[in-house]
């Protein structure tokens, strides 16, 4: 099996924290760049030797920002047939009854959605579009729209935010009883407005204590309200994982497409320009825009050691051997071992998983884990 990810650079507005690839919506471009994204699809599909695409995530961006038309302009190259799990990234402002419904007929039966939070005051700081009561309305209007897969996602660690107003956020998503929540602790990456306005002293870090707080209220809560802690950053009630970003966890080859998408097929990544110029050329000129990155066998083990390890299901041992030989797993067992008698990793059998303070630890794991 495979999965599709489509990249939609196009934004209203960029938020304060965020550092993927996005520009301003222009109508004379939208057109042009879907058509060239049909393009490269038509042109790589072979790269997922024959695999059948069971997942397809079209995200950004604002891929809510498209038109009915311009999704069935997207979506119109693209062999669907075996698709399980079609997820598409909106925002809370610019969900309505008509584009519930047209996503519904384009085949899209999941939704993830940046809530962010649910207190205007740290809503309007970060730049987001919409408030609370816009949010609770858009997960109404894309239930009644017969959308019962539908994911949200949180930030904890947002300047000015407390452990109590996050406890308010925390309770609010419960009350939707949504079937996914994924939450991220806010990051400064270097050159985000969020990084300059700390950097020249307009807001202040939430201190490493806090947010550590903030993570173990949202785990307990999201834990006694009955979702399934299956990932580091995502929870999702029995049934409800989300099938395409554990394609990412296991090596499941992917076909990224468009501006600044990524491509993996388990041994080599394909990644594209984060330039729409560039890409747009490339894709007219060729029928492709990337750059071959291959990775050596040090590269992939750390990538396969961390992405297990971030999982619920954890790191199978026998299966370390069978991919990098029987020095690694040596050395896997053995780091394992030492965090195991720190009580950070629990080991059943030939399976490897954190314990709740190891994921509080988790990076200082996988660094000594690391082969360079």
């Amino acid at each position: 099996m495979a999965g599709i990810y489509i990249h939609i650079p196009f934004c209203s507005r960029k938020c304060i924290y965020c550092d993927f690839y996005s520009i301003a919506l222009r109508a004379d471009t939208v057109d042009n760049y879907l058509t060239a994204v049909g393009r490269e699809y038509l042109s790589r599909v072979d790269e997922l030797s024959g695999e059948s695409v069971s997942t397809l995530y079209v995200g950004g961006g604002t891929p809510s920002l498209l038109t009915e038309a311009q999704l069935q302009t997207l979506m119109a190259p693209i062999d669907t047939s075996n698709v399980a799990e079609a997820t598409i990234e909106v925002n809370p402002d610019d969900v309505t009854s008509a584009m519930a419904v047209a996503l519904r007929r384009l085949g899209f039966n999941r939704v993830s959605m940046g809530i962010q939070s649910f207190d205007d005051v740290e809503l309007a700081l970060i730049g987001r579009r919409h408030d609370a009561r816009k949010a609770v309305e858009a997960v109404e209007i894309l239930r009644n729209a017969g959308f019962e897969n539908i994911s949200i996602d949180l930030i904890y660690g947002i300047p000015g935010q407390s452990l109590e107003s996050f406890s308010r956020s925390v309770d609010a998503a419960l009350n939707l009883r949504v079937c996914h929540i994924s939450a991220y602790c806010m990051t400064y990456e270097e050159g985000t407005r969020l990084t300059r306005m700390r950097d020249a002293g307009k807001l202040v870090e939430v201190d490493d204590e806090t947010c550590v707080a903030m993570y173990q209220l949202l785990v307990d809560r999201l834990k006694a309200a009955g979702y399934e802690h299956y990932e580091i950053s995502n929870f999702a009630l029995p049934g409800c994982r989300s099938r395409h970003n554990c394609g990412y966890w296991n090596f499941t080859p992917y076909l990224g497409l468009g501006a600044s998408a990524h491509s993996f097929d388990g041994r080599l990544r394909r990644c594209n320009p984060a330039s729409l110029r560039e890409y747009l050329q490339k894709i007219n000129d060729v029928g492709f825009a990337y750059d071959v990155e291959s990775e050596t066998a040090e590269q992939l083990y750390n990538e396969w050691i961390m992405t297990r390890l971030r999982t619920a299901d954890g790191l199978d041992l026998l299966e370390v051997g069978t991919r990098w030989g029987a020095k690694m797993e040596k050395h896997t067992r053995s780091v394992l071992s030492g965090f195991e008698k720190e009580g950070l990793v629990r080991l059943n059998a030939d399976v490897a998983s954190l314990t709740d303070r190891g994921v509080m630890l988790s990076d200082m794991i996988f660094r000594e884990l690391f082969v360079v």
